[in-house]
Parts: structure tokens; sequence; C-alpha cells
């Protein structure tokens, strides 16, 4: 198997450095951009397994960039990581709502972001063994393809809310804590914000054009509707 590809889109050219020494030991091909639009363009063209974004960079911020990556029909899979020193929650919530799939803050320790970085490229991968076809009232997930439909009507669908959207279809009427939601779709270890998970429900509802079908459960989270009306 060929070595995972990671995009490394940050302009402190000390920290790339230290990025580059820690992905080499771990045996993945590293490729830098210290600026967006540098970023985004080589993005397009390498298509990486993975992409490290910076959110604070010249020319073009990083949500611009992951915005424009989630609007490409060839990059809208890549899993995407923030890398900011920024921590309030509303930039989380941005960052979340544009599609990123996890957000890490300066200054962080290399193995945790390694830990990180493996835990993305592992659900971009998927899971020997599980069902690769999913179907309840009307939505179809195909974990091969990576394609959801709605009474065959293709959506498009953010990584994180393919994932997310995978976890509740898979047992309809169960509700699920926003925690759990959050730990399946974008993984442990992580600090929850309630917004955060709300963002994405948000947007997936919009997109499967038909809100009933994620249901609120007071005091819990969300869960998947079970039957039809």
């Amino acid at each position: 198997m060929p070595p995972s590809r990671i995009l490394v889109v940050e302009d402190e050219r000390q920290l790339v450095k230290t990025l580059e020494y820690n992905f080499a030991r771990e045996g993945y091909e590293t490729y830098v951009a210290h600026d967006g639009a540098e970023g985004l363009r080589k993005a397009q063209t390498l298509l990486p397994d993975l992409v490290l974004l910076d959110l604070m960079l010249p020319v073009m911020n990083g949500l611009e960039v992951c915005r424009e990556l989630r609007n490409g029909e060839k990059t809208r899979d890549i899993p995407i990581i923030m890398l900011t020193a920024r921590a309030e929650e509303t930039d989380q919530v941005v960052g979340f709502s544009m599609g990123a799939d996890d957000y890490v803050t300066k200054p962080f320790s290399p193995k945790v972001l390694l830990q990180r970085i493996k835990a993305q490229l592992r659900r971009r991968e998927g899971h020997v063994g599980e069902n690769d076809e999913i179907v309840h009232l009307g939505v179809r997930i195909d974990r091969i393809r990576h394609k959801v439909t709605v009474h065959d009507e293709p959506i498009e669908l953010t990584p994180t809310e393919f994932r997310l959207l995978e976890c509740l279809l898979r047992q309809p009427g169960r509700a699920f804590t926003r925690q759990q939601l959050m730990n399946a779709s974008i993984g442990d270890g992580h600090v929850v914000l309630e917004r955060t998970i709300d963002v994405h429900i948000k947007t997936l509802r919009r997109k499967l054009g038909d809100a009933d079908l994620i249901e609120t459960v007071r005091g819990v989270g969300y869960r998947f509707k079970e039957d039809a009306d």
C-alpha cells in the first residue's frame, strides 16, 4: 500500500519543519504550502489523503480554503484538520460548519496530532466487515462509493456529515447523545461543543430535504426517525 499523502498548509516555517520530521518518521509523504491560495492549488492538483490546514493564513484564510475544497467535486471528500492558535468556541463552530473534520489548537503535542491524523485516515479507508449499504425511509448510504441518495436523488455531504448520518441511520429510533455522535463522526478525545454537533445536524437536515427525518430528543440529543408516518 502506498504511503498516505498529507498536505500541510501552514505559514509558520519552523512548525512545518517539525511536522515534516514527525510525518516522515510515520511513513507519510508530506507536501507543504505556506499560504492559502498555494494550499488550495496543491490540494486540487495533488488530491492528498488529508489536509492539515491553518486557520490564519496569508493571501487566503483557512476557512476560505476549506469552503473551496468542500465545493470541489474532486476535493470534497478529503479529510481536513484545522490547525490554529484560536481556541474560542465560535471559531470551532465556524470551522466545523465549513466542513472541517477536526480542530487542533496550538500549542499541541505532535503525538496527539498524529493520533488525530491516523483516526481520520482510518475513517476514510472504512472498516472491513461492516455493511456496505444502508437503506431506511428513502435514504441510502453506499459506503464503498461514499455516496448518499434520498429517494434516488444524490446529495453531497462532507466526510463528517457522512459519518454522522451513517451513525444515525444504522440504528433508527435510537437516541444518541451529542457526545456519542461527536465521537462517531469526529473521534474520541475531543472537546465536544453542543453547538458544534447542532450545526452539523442543522446542515444535514437541510441537505436531506426533510427536517423530520432527524428528530431532536430533548435532554439527550438526536435520533433518526424509526417509522414512516
